[in-house]
C-alpha cells in the first residue's frame, strides 16, 4: 500500500482533551489511509485510549479536527461514527457469552419478522447466517458453526467474532485495542493474519498495541504518543524497534536536548 498516492481516510488534526484538571491530550495528530495498518503505541497514560474514544465518538475533543473521507466530522456519539463506517473493537470485546455467534454478530441489528399480529417479532436466524457467511468466507475466517455459544470459544475465536461483527456492517475504518492481549502464539498469529487480510480489502486499520513484535509484523506505519501528544510517526520499513521504544520512553528527546 502506497499511502502517498491516496488521500487519508482518517485525519486527526491536533486534537486536545481535558478532563477536569487533567490534560489527557495535548496535540494528537495522525492519518490512516484506505488499506493501511497504523499502530498507535505509547506508554500507559500516553493518550492512546482517549484518542480512540475521540474517533469512536465516545468522547469529543476540546480542540482540533477529525476529518473522515475528506470531510470535517463532528462525532457526537458512537452511532454517528458507526454510520460513517467507523467500528471499534475494544479490549473487552463487548460480546454476550450466553448468546451464539450469529446473535453476537447481529447484536442490536437483528433481522426480525412478525408472524402473528400483536405478538413479538421472531428473529430470523437462518437469514442472519446467510448474510454473515459470505463475509466470513471472504475474510478467510474459520469459526465453529454460527449456532455455537460464544462462552465456549477460545480467546482467539472470540477476538475473531468481534472483528467479524465490525466488518459485517460495512466498515471503512476498524480500530482495535490490544487485539492480541492474553492470546496464545497460534491464536495471535491467526488474529494478526486476519488484520492483514482486512487491510488488503481496502479497510483502514488503527491498532493500539504494546507488543512491538506484533506491531512490526503487521503495521505499515507506527505513530507514537507520549504525554498526550504525537511525538513520532515512523514508516515501519524505514525504522527499527529500538527507535520506536526510544520515542515511547522519551530517550529521543533526551538525546536532542542534552
Amino acid at each position: 500500500m502506497n499511502s502517498a498516492q491516496n488521500a487519508p481516510l482518517l485525519s486527526v488534526q491536533n486534537i486536545r482533551k481535558r478532563f477536569g484538571a487533567v490534560q489527557a491530550l495535548q496535540g494528537v495528530s495522525l492519518d490512516v489511509h484506505p488499506g493501511e495498518i497504523v499502530a498507535l503505541v505509547g506508554d500507559n497514560g500516553a493518550g492512546k485510549s482517549t484518542t480512540i474514544k475521540m474517533i469512536a465518538g465516545v468522547e469529543q475533543p476540546d480542540e482540533g479536527n477529525i476529518v473522515f473521507e475528506g470531510e470535517k466530522v463532528f462525532l457526537n456519539g458512537p452511532s454517528i461514527a458507526e454510520k460513517l463506517g467507523i467500528q471499534t473493537v475494544y479490549q473487552d470485546l463487548a460480546l454476550c457469552d450466553n448468546l451464539d455467534i450469529v446473535s453476537n454478530l447481529f447484536l442490536g441489528r437483528e433481522l426480525r419478522r412478525k408472524l402473528i399480529p400483536g405478538l413479538p417479532k421472531v428473529i430470523r436466524k437462518s437469514e442472519m447466517e446467510e448474510k454473515a457467511l459470505p463475509v466470513l468466507r471472504d475474510l478467510g475466517i474459520n469459526l465453529p458453526p454460527l449456532t455455537t455459544t460464544v462462552a465456549s470459544l477460545s480467546g482467539g475465536q472470540r477476538q475473531t467474532v468481534a472483528v467479524a461483527r465490525a466488518v459485517l456492517w460495512g466498515s471503512k475504518l476498524v480500530m482495535m485495542d490490544e487485539p492480541t492481549a492474553a492470546l496464545g502464539v497460534a491464536q495471535t498469529k491467526a488474529v494478526l493474519e486476519l488484520i492483514v487480510r482486512l487491510a488488503s480489502r481496502g479497510v483502514g486499520v488503527l491498532v493500539i498495541s504494546h507488543n512491538m513484535s506484533d506491531v512490526f509484523k503487521i503495521a505499515d506505519r507506527i505513530v507514537v504518543l507520549r504525554l498526550g501528544r504525537t511525538v513520532a510517526n515512523f514508516v515501519k520499513t524505514e525504522t527499527k524497534p529500538e527507535s520506536v521504544i526510544a520515542a515511547i520512553t522519551g530517550a529521543t528527546e533526551e538525546v536532542l536536548t542534552s
